[in-house]
C-alpha cells in the first residue's frame, strides 16, 4: 500500500509540473504522461514553463547562422541571427536576435511557427497581454534574478526568466543591455511596423509599443 501511495504522489507531481506535450514536437518527455520538461531544437536544450493557461519556453531562441551587425538577413532558407556586439558568448547567455521577419521566416500570419521548435509559435500581441495578465502587470515577476535594480528588480517569480538582452536598431547599431528586453510579436500593426512586449530594468512594468521590422529582438516562442 505504502509503495503505491508513493507512485500516486509521484505521478502527481510529474503531471503537475511542465507543459502538455504536442506528438509532433521534438522534446523530452515523460512516456507514461506525456509532460515535457524540456525541448531539443537545433543542437539546444530549452526549458519550459506553465503560466496561466500558457506554456511558454524560459530560454530566449538561440538558433540560426550569425551575421554581422552591419549585415542584413535575406529569405535564403537558411535562419540567420545577430549576436549582441557581434559576440557569439552573448547569443550563449542571451539568445540570439532577429528581424522580425527572419524570426516570421518571411510569412505575415498572427501566431506563424517562424524560426520557433515544432509545435511551438511566435506569440501575437494577444497572447503576451494574456501573460502580462496572468502576472497582474508585474514585469519584475518576468525577469530572472539578478535582471535590473531597485525598482525593477527581477523576482522569476513566475519562471519565466527573462534576461534584459538589449537589441539593434534599423540602421546596425546595438543598444540597452542590461537595460530592456524586447520580445517580438507576431501581429503587424501595419505594413512597416509591428507591436512588441518589453521590460526595462529599472521599473516593474509590462511594456507594448509598435517597431520597424528592421528592428533586431528577441524571440521567445508559445506552445501551439
Amino acid at each position: 500500500m505504502k509503495k503505491n501511495l508513493l507512485s500516486v504522489l509521484a505521478l502527481f507531481l510529474i503531471i503537475s509540473f511542465g507543459c502538455k506535450k504536442d506528438d509532433s514536437s521534438p522534446t523530452n518527455t515523460t512516456p507514461t504522461t506525456g509532460v515535457i520538461a524540456t525541448v531539443q531544437y537545433e543542437g539546444k536544450t530549452y526549458h519550459t514553463v506553465q503560466i496561466g493557461s500558457q506554456c511558454w519556453l524560459k530560454e530566449n531562441l538561440d538558433v540560426g547562422t550569425q551575421i554581422q551587425g552591419t549585415s542584413s538577413p535575406i529569405n535564403n532558407g537558411t535562419i540567420e541571427k545577430y549576436c549582441y556586439d557581434n559576440d557569439p558568448a552573448n547569443c550563449t547567455t542571451y539568445g540570439g536576435l532577429y528581424t522580425w521577419n527572419e524570426a516570421m521566416q518571411y510569412v505575415t500570419t498572427p501566431g506563424a511557427r517562424g524560426i520557433c521548435p515544432v509545435g511551438w509559435h511566435i506569440p501575437t500581441k494577444a497572447e503576451f497581454e494574456a501573460l502580462k495578465a496572468a502576472v497582474t502587470n508585474d514585469g519584475n515577476a518576468l525577469k530572472a534574478n539578478g535582471q535590473g535594480t531597485r525598482r525593477g528588480a527581477g523576482t522569476n517569480t513566475s519562471g519565466f526568466s527573462a534576461l534584459l538582452g538589449g537589441g539593434r536598431s534599423s540602421i546596425g547599431y546595438f543598444s540597452d543591455l542590461r537595460m530592456y528586453t524586447e520580445f517580438w510579436s507576431s501581429t503587424e500593426y501595419d505594413t512597416t511596423y509591428v507591436a512588441f512586449m518589453y521590460l526595462y530594468y529599472d521599473d516593474s512594468y509590462i511594456k507594448f509599443d509598435n517597431c520597424n521590422k528592421e528592428f533586431v529582438f528577441s524571440v521567445r516562442c508559445a506552445k501551439d
